[in-house]
């Protein structure tokens, strides 16, 4: 026989009669063949002479059993033994190991001397767990995940021999799952409980804990053992609320914002790695608002709120307060946490709750009168909104900041024209005024 390959181990080891002859052997090898492991391989199984009887290649699947426990011929019950991963080897039994005297009645004949040119790929134990190895733990880890916890990971599938079936990286997006709740195969369920945001680790999957006997068709074959490479991008619990941590607060902070004020902010915006998603700073302007007008994302009004001016926060924004499972296209991923680093630039205090406008001081008795410049009982809008706007100009009312005073001014209008006709009477003027005191307007 002449070997295609040249021999690492150029002299033969015998068990009991076996000759295995070593001629590739892999640079790593943190596990070797045992009795009872299961095992998936390849060979090409000839004669002395060379005549070849079977192949796995022809069939294009590999041949898996357990081994040492008698499912195999005594002779490769003995060779398999002591094998790595990747590791390629010839074994030569006699026909004592072989199909004896007998052959096995179609290919092999009796009294005939095997060889195996082997090459392992996979090998597990029923009683394996996961094996997580290569772990990078960043520096600053302040939580780990638990199960419920939603993660968002991106990842890289192979199986034990290298061969690749699978990667989130290919197609751009993050894999989002619950852990600890079976959503997920039970190994990588495993594997991803108490990992920090930013970890890299390896999770080796036998496959009780993946996808078993049956694989999942071309790409994962039955009873393969899976390596994942995992990065763990971000995780929440829908349980979290918004947290923040005061960066600066100056010494002096008599107001804090409440909601209704009016504020200017700036933001630097950015994922739990890091990636930038937005900044205020590239537009030369601060970021403007009402607290509690639901002119932002929940979880930043909550992170607003209680601030002093020239104060600093991070704040991180689990997504059910931020942009939830849909994100923003090509900016947010979906069920994104959310950093903002936020700087509160100036506030101006807002109206009691509910109330639109009110006066600074004494309404005066003639408030309709007032309003009716051209005497003829009839209050026009234009005459309506001359005159609130001149009460604020005086500094004798005040309309609620950051709202277009217009608008709400013609909100004013409408709510004390009771009938719609465009016109305030002098009645339906007088019977809003009586109710003023539970209401936002005049």
């Amino acid at each position: 026989q002449v070997l295609l390959w040249q021999p690492v181990h150029v002299l033969p080891h015998t068990h009991d009669g076996v000759q295995i002859n070593t001629y590739h052997m892999p640079t790593t090898c943190s596990r070797k063949v045992e009795v009872s492991d299961y095992v998936r391989y390849h060979y090409n199984g000839t004669l002395l002479d060379g005549t070849l009887f079977d192949s796995s290649h022809t069939r294009m699947r590999t041949y898996d059993t357990y081994v040492g426990i008698g499912w195999l011929i005594a002779g490769m019950d003995q060779g398999l033994l002591g094998m790595c991963v990747g590791e390629r080897r010839i074994i030569t039994m006699p026909p004592a190991l072989g199909y004896g005297e007998n052959g096995d009645g179609s290919d092999i004949p009796g009294q005939a001397s095997l060889v195996f040119d082997v090459v392992l790929l996979d090998l597990h134990n029923p009683r394996d767990g996961i094996a997580v190895t290569n772990q990078q733990v960043p520096q600053s880890c302040t939580r780990k995940t638990v199960a419920g916890d939603f993660v968002r990971y991106h990842y890289n599938g192979s199986l034990l021999d290298g061969t690749f079936f699978d990667s989130s990286y290919s197609r751009n997006r993050t894999y989002d799952t619950y852990v600890g709740r079976g959503y997920v195969i039970a190994g990588m369920d495993e594997g991803l409980i108490g990992v920090c945001v930013g970890e890299k680790r390896t999770i080796t999957i036998p496959p009780h804990l993946a996808y078993g006997e049956e694989g999942t068709g071309s790409k994962i074959p039955g009873s393969a053992v899976l390596v994942f490479d995992v990065h763990i991008i971000d995780f929440h619990n829908p349980s979290d609320n918004t947290e923040f941590t005061v960066t600066y607060k100056p010494e002096e902070c008599d107001k804090q914002t409440k909601k209704g004020d009016f504020v200017k902010y700036h933001y630097n915006a950015s994922l739990m790695d890091g990636s930038p998603i937005d900044s205020t700073h590239n537009y030369g302007k601060t970021y403007n608002i009402v607290l509690g007008a639901n002119q932002v994302v929940p979880g930043m009004e909550d992170g607003l709120m209680d601030m002093c001016v020239g104060e600093r926060r991070r704040l991180v924004i689990p997504p059910h307060l931020g942009y939830g499972e849909r994100g923003v296209t090509d900016e947010v991923p979906g069920s994104a946490v959310l950093v903002f680093d936020v700087e509160l630039v100036e506030m101006e205090e807002g109206l009691p709750e509910g109330y639109m406008f009110i006066w600074n001081e004494d309404v005066s008795p003639d408030l309709f009168s007032e309003m009716d410049k051209d005497n003829n009982e009839l209050v026009e809008p234009s005459e309506f909104t001359d005159y609130i706007i001149r009460q604020v100009n005086e500094g004798k009312g005040r309309l609620a900041p950051g709202f277009d005073p217009y608008r709400i001014i013609d909100n004013m209008f409408s709510n004390q024209d009771r009938d719609g006709d465009g016109k305030i009477t002098a009645a339906e003027f007088k019977l809003k005024a009586d109710e003023a005191a539970a209401h936002d307007e005049l």
